[in-house]
Order: C-alpha cells, then sequence, then structure tokens
C-alpha cells in the first residue's frame, strides 16, 4: 500500500515544529525573551536559523506559539485525569502525579510561563482569558458532578481549588532553587520530589474529597488506581505559519 504523499511531506514538518518549540523552550526559558536570540534558538534546534523564521515568523510570535504550547499540555493532563469517569480521588492523583512530573522535567517551561504571568501576561492574555478560562469552567462541572456523587466536599471553590494546585505543583520548577538552599542542597533530588508528592496528594486528598487518605508504611498514600481517557486536545493557538 502506498502512502499518501501529502502526509510524508507533513512528517518532517511536525518534527521541525516540535524540535524547534522545545529548543526555543530551553532558551526562553534560560535566557527570557529578550535574552534570548533566533540564532540561539537555531543552534539549540540543530537547524539552520531561516528555518526558524520560516516556521515560526518573528521572535514574538515563536515566544506565544511557545508558551500556548505549554499551557495545551497542561490543559491536556487536566481533561486526561479531571474528568467525571475517575473518581474525584483517582483524578485528583494522577493530575498531581502529571504536574509534578512535568515540573521535575521541563523546569524551563514553568519559569518561562512563570516570568510571562509576573510581567502581567502580555503575550498570552487573549489565550488565558478566552481557552484556559472556559477550560477551568468545565472542570467547575467535574467538580459538580464528583460532589453530587459524594467524592469531594461542597464546601471546595472549583476555581480556587484549581489555583492552589497550580501553584503547589509548578513551584517545584519555579522555586526549586530556594527549596534546595533550605534543604541544604544545590538542587532537588528524586527523593525530595517522592516527598512532595505524597506530601501534596495527603493535603489534597484529605481536604478535599470525602474519605480521608490511608497513609502506608512507607509513607506512599493509597488511592484508587487512576483510569486516564484521552479527551480531544484543546483547540490549537500556536502561531506557527502555514504553507
Amino acid at each position: 500500500m502506498k502512502s499518501d504523499p501529502a502526509s510524508r511531506v507533513g512528517v518532517p514538518r511536525r518534527a521541525n515544529t516540535r524540535q524547534i518549540l522545545a529548543a526555543a523552550e530551553h532558551v526562553f526559558g534560560r535566557h527570557g525573551f529578550h535574552g534570548a536570540s533566533m540564532m540561539d534558538i537555531a543552534r539549540e534546534a540543530g537547524l539552520p536559523k531561516a528555518n526558524i523564521h520560516y516556521y515560526f515568523g518573528t521572535k514574538e510570535d515563536l515566544y506565544r506559539a511557545v508558551l500556548e504550547h505549554i499551557l495545551s499540555e497542561w490543559l491536556h493532563d487536566a481533561d486526561m485525569w479531571l474528568q467525571p469517569d475517575n473518581t474525584a480521588r483517582a483524578g485528583f492523583e494522577g493530575y498531581i502525579r502529571a504536574k509534578m512530573a512535568f515540573s521535575r522535567k521541563r523546569p524551563d517551561a514553568s519559569r518561562l510561563f512563570a516570568y510571562e504571568v509576573l510581567q502581567g501576561a502580555p503575550n498570552v492574555y487573549p489565550y488565558l482569558s478566552t481557552t484556559l478560562r472556559t477550560h477551568v469552567q468545565g472542570l467547575g462541572t467535574t467538580f459538580d458532578v464528583w460532589k453530587q456523587r459524594g467524592e469531594m466536599r461542597p464546601d471546595v471553590d472549583s476555581n480556587h481549588l484549581m489555583f492552589a494546585l497550580w501553584g503547589m505543583t509548578q513551584t517545584y520548577a519555579d522555586m526549586s532553587a530556594q527549596m534546595g538552599a533550605v534543604l541544604g542542597r544545590r538542587s532537588l533530588t528524586n527523593q525530595d520530589h517522592d516527598t512532595s508528592i505524597r506530601t501534596i496528594l495527603t493535603l489534597v486528598l484529605d481536604s478535599c474529597t470525602t474519605a480521608p487518605s490511608v497513609a502506608l508504611p512507607d509513607g506512599v498514600v493509597h488511592v484508587p488506581t487512576p483510569k486516564p481517557r484521552r479527551r480531544a486536545d484543546p483547540a490549537p493557538h500556536l502561531t506557527e505559519r502555514s504553507s
């Protein structure tokens, strides 16, 4: 069976786009928007500078694309776990573990987003006030279902719960230097991250769900096995230029 020529053309394009976004995430995350250059990003990506401009146009376009790509991945984690097919406890555990893994593996992404928001979100405010706002409202519907099923405390506000979850998980990327200094080391260890996950799970499950968590002898919080379900990804707002 012959493959579609159009699909073959799209494969390197998608690969190059992912490669550029990953490189830009690292460069912008380390140096900020003003400290980064398209040449720096091209070197990080291992591609000619002309390719960066071909796919994303200007540095401003690429910067917005990176920020929105980060947000779309966070929204995907929420869609996968915070949905009615999961129990409240399994959903919260899966989401917290996914967000903590993201902070551990891609700290530059979290720091870049934090820097943007600290500046007043000049590049992504329209995205935050439309796509993100609508998404959080949808999560409120899931929380209402969990409350109706008696799995989640009725006095927990959906919006402020999400704010707290974002803060608790992203701070392990954004403030890791401060945490390491307090703990007496230059960087957080795997054990530190395991401890942080157990602590956050205990706080969230005990305060937001209706049944207390059970701490096993080794300190692991016992919750039902999560059953993720993939939903459709949020509509992308990336500014990649069409061919």
